[in-house]
């Protein structure tokens, strides 16, 4: 019911050559611990990796808590939710020490603000929960988010700046004052949990009980073993999607043999192979498994697949299996190139196949998806059959490639540059539209596009001219003369259909059941008509989902800010925790 660990250990210190690492690399002198050279590597270490630690190019569709006020208040766990594309997971960072935890964050703050893309760390440490764990379990004391009170004068005042940096990013009033501070730990938690925080550092709290199926990354400074270490490890290895393929752990201290004791004692000595992932090598190359049977490795699979399916495909030259077998195979590849994703060996070099290749291959996956899924694999005019077990498609997987919005602008504004003389341009564009599933729905809107923004022969391009600020106009455009005409088409209740199509975009995706679409549907007869109305019904819905598929996305709320003056849920601050004004609030949102 868990993922398995991915677990690294970093060595961190190294003396001169006369002296063994072995020595070193176990160190447990604080002064060489605390060491700001060493503190200052660890950070580099964990900017450089973060992306490829917690795969933030690769997205996925998550349902996250909106109701902040009503959590933060009551703490409650069935809050509202909507859905939400989030890129990537997000990490946690064990220190031993609440001065290790200052000066980590301190290092972070000095080294990223020479970066331009920052991560949002925050931190939190109270006396009680910071204490020394038990020396024969490791058990860690459990977590009391009011006891700030025992903090000495300097750590309390580093963490009051620390949550007034976090204030500054959700618009929140919280401190250290005791009731305050428990609204600060709830809010940090459902944070975490959201994937609006990219790291929290902590000492143990966090540590025990804390669930986030967003968070995929441990990073450890912090001598962890038996029940401590297993605990804390298992915050990372919480089952998600297919994305989600391992809990990932950084040790910056030697923990391997404390890893493999913790491991046999709440396992078995057979533990290890169950629970911690194989090396790269193994899933690069290949390997035979306990069962003696042989796992192919990435290059044999990228063998085949060159092999069996060599570029330029052409669906209409292969039967109907060898569909099956490609969909099967480039699965494979999918999954294995996730897997290795968060491996620091698997360099740009070794992925063998290019992003332009992959680009044509996932066209045709998602060609063979539909086709096959509508079929049920038979073939034209052949009865559907079961082929959940014949085929299994890889959809977060595909949709985790980074081709969006801007970046076709962008390849526009390049092809505006060029006066439109650069078909090639044009090409590039429709094989990117085509290998990304979110797009696909907007094709017809893009090429519409590129021919408006295409110069005429002997036209001069305005240099000062915004790409972007021209699509988002048409876009506005486009999107109020097609649901116009739906609701003309369709003879649909004009301010029910909006309502309907502004509360599909909040909520991510159309509602089918329920009253909401009877409301949008005009006046039809009770009696003898209700083939008819159901029919209305689903002929209705059908065009709002495509609709909505084309510009979901585009429009952020659908013009949600010129209808209402709510602000976002992001900016709640304390003052609405209490009171009437915040249970009025409460019920508005």
């Amino acid at each position: 019911n868990v993922l398995k660990f991915k677990v690294d250990y970093i060595q961190t210190m190294k003396m001169k050559d006369e002296v063994g690492d072995k020595k070193v690399w176990g160190i447990e002198t604080k002064e060489a611990l605390m060491d700001e050279r060493r503190i200052a590597n660890n950070v580099r270490y964990i900017l450089e990796h973060y992306a490829r630690k917690t795969k933030q190019k690769q997205r996925y569709t998550y349902s996250v808590i909106t109701n902040v006020a009503d959590v933060a208040k009551s703490n409650k766990t069935e809050a509202e939710k909507r859905k939400n594309m989030l890129g990537g997971f997000n990490s946690i960072l064990c220190v031993e020490s609440i001065p290790m935890a200052m000066a980590y964050y301190k290092e972070f703050q000095k080294q990223q603000a020479e970066r331009a893309e920052k991560l949002r760390i925050a931190t939190i440490f109270t006396f009680s929960a910071n204490e020394a764990e038990d020396d024969a379990m490791g058990l860690m004391d459990d977590e009391d988010p009011a006891a700030t009170e025992g903090l000495d004068a300097t750590s309390r005042d580093f963490l009051e700046r620390a949550i007034a940096e976090y204030n500054g990013w959700f618009g929140t009033k919280y401190s250290t004052d005791s009731e305050k501070f428990q609204n600060y730990y709830k809010d940090l938690s459902l944070r975490m949990k959201n994937r609006e925080v990219d790291m929290l550092i902590v000492v143990s709290m966090f540590l025990t009980g804390f669930d986030a199926k967003t968070l995929n990354t441990l990073w450890v400074d912090k001598n962890l073993r038996m029940h401590g270490l297993l605990q804390a490890y298992s915050r990372t290895n919480r089952i998600l999607n297919s994305i989600k393929d391992c809990g990932n752990i950084v040790c910056f201290r030697n923990l391997e043999e404390e890893t493999n004791a913790s491991l046999a004692l709440f396992g078995d000595t057979g533990a290890k192979g169950i629970a911690i992932m194989r090396p790269f090598k193994d899933y690069y190359e290949g390997y035979v498994d306990e069962k003696g049977k042989k796992q192919m490795g990435y290059i044999e699979i990228v063998a085949t697949l060159l092999e069996q399916f060599a570029l330029p495909l052409n669906p209409l030259n292969i039967s109907i299996e060898e569909k099956k077998q490609f969909v099967r195979l480039f699965g494979a590849f999918l999954k294995m190139q996730n897997l290795l994703s968060v491996f620091d060996e698997f360099t740009d070099d070794k992925r063998v196949v290019s992003e332009y290749d992959k680009q044509d291959y996932l066209s045709w996956y998602i060609d063979l998806r539909g086709e096959l899924t509508h079929t049920g694999g038979g073939g034209d005019g052949e009865p559907k059959d079961d082929i959940v077990d014949d085929l299994v498609f890889e959809t977060e997987l595909v949709k985790q490639i980074q081709i969006d919005i801007p970046y076709i602008l962008q390849l526009i504004r390049e092809y505006q540059d060029k006066n439109g003389e650069d078909k090639t341009i044009i090409v590039k564009i429709q094989k990117a539209v085509d290998s990304s599933p979110d797009l696909r729905d907007k094709k017809e809107l893009i090429m519409q596009f590129i021919e408006r923004m295409t110069p005429t022969p002997g036209e001069i391009i305005d240099e000062q001219e915004d790409v972007t600020d021209e699509w988002n106009d048409y876009v506005k455009e486009e999107s109020e003369r097609e649901l116009n005409t739906l609701i003309e088409e369709e003879n649909l209740k004009p301010e029910e259909t909006r309502k309907f199509v502004e509360q599909a975009f909040i909520d991510g995706y159309v509602t089918t059941t329920g009253i909401a679409i009877t409301k949008v549907l005009p006046p039809m007869p009770i009696f003898g008509g209700k083939m008819n109305r159901e029919e209305k019904k689903n002929t209705v819905l059908e065009k709002l989902m495509s609709f909505f598929n084309k510009y979901f996305g585009l429009l952020g709320s659908f013009h949600l800010e010129q209808t209402h003056d709510i602000k976002p849920f992001q900016y709640y601050t304390e003052d609405l925790y209490s009171g009437k004004a915040a249970e009025e609030e409460s019920e508005m949102w």
